[in-house]
């Protein structure tokens, strides 16, 4: 009676630990999407707050431009009066040829400022249209993201098909279950019982799946942890549709789930989630 009291008790504190874990590392992903969103959101407003800087110095040499302007046909005028009297006035047009001249250089600088300013503003424009698909990208991610999370805390709450239940270790679809109450007499401590669990765990988890995909930062998750066996450093090969696509390093190892960089880059394109995974034997 005691050993099916405990069993359940048992079962449920692996479940606890192993959703807390899932949910610790994929809230680790979600804060690094977010971050990122935050920083994308702060380079728009910046952009946004240029543009208008711009806008407001094209429209004052617009105004600039059309008062230069108005100069020069008033500095015309004066030329066709002086010209009736270039024996008198000689000096005074020779002066208002200056400053025509002057004027004019003026308005060739302003127009140019003009055309740098227009196209300072075309390629402000353009980046906060490339800075506006960014940030729907990491939406949509971090919406994806967020149901990834929920369907794994669904999974790890789930009751389980395959798992420890009453004494008996059920490694996978194809492996045989033996009961631990059959292979130990009666007259055998309970405390054998995890001992051997923990031992056809460890020998049962050299393959497994991937979960999750991050191919901004190159790395995924796998359902393999330390529980599993899994160590920093372990090598594990990819296979989609029964093909080889490439290895794994695991960078940081939680109890039932592992995060692994991408060995070469080549990986990047061809793994899908619910990949097959299987550890490399040293």
């Amino acid at each position: 009676m005691s050993d099916k009291v405990k069993s359940p008790i048992l079962l449920l504190i692996v479940l606890i630990i192993v959703s807390l874990s899932l949910a610790g590392g994929v809230f680790y992903l979600l804060q690094k999407e977010r971050a990122k969103n935050v920083a994308l959101q702060e380079e728009l407003e910046d952009v946004k707050a240029k543009q208008k800087v711009a806008e407001a110095k094209l429209e004052e040499s617009r105004k600039t431009v059309s008062s230069l302007e108005l100069k020069l046909q008033e500095s015309k005028i004066q030329i066709d009066k002086i010209s009736t009297e270039v024996q008198q006035e000689r000096v005074a047009k020779e002066e208002a040829l200056a400053q025509i001249a002057q004027l004019k250089a003026d308005l060739e600088q302003q127009k140019s400022l003009k055309a740098d300013l227009e196209k300072k503003l075309s390629q402000a424009q353009k980046d906060a249209d490339k800075i506006q698909i960014q940030l729907k990208e990491l939406t949509s991610k971090k919406t994806d993201l967020e149901k990834k999370i929920k369907d794994l805390e669904a999974q790890a709450k789930a009751p389980q098909e395959e798992g420890v239940e009453l004494g008996k270790v059920i490694v996978t679809p194809e492996t045989s279950a033996v009961p631990a109450a059959q292979e130990k007499p009666a007259a055998k401590p309970v405390s054998s019982k995890p001992a051997a669990a923990k031992s056809a765990a460890a020998s049962a988890a050299s393959e497994g799946k991937v979960l999750v995909i991050n191919k901004d930062y190159n790395f995924a998750v796998i359902d393999l942890g330390s529980k599993d066996g899994v160590e920093i450093g372990n090598i594990f090969t990819v296979f989609h549709n029964n093909k080889n696509i490439g290895d794994l390093k695991v960078e940081k190892v939680h109890e039932s789930m592992a995060a692994a960089g991408f060995v070469s880059m080549d990986i990047k394109d061809k793994i899908n989630e619910g990949d097959k995974v299987v550890r490399k034997t040293k």
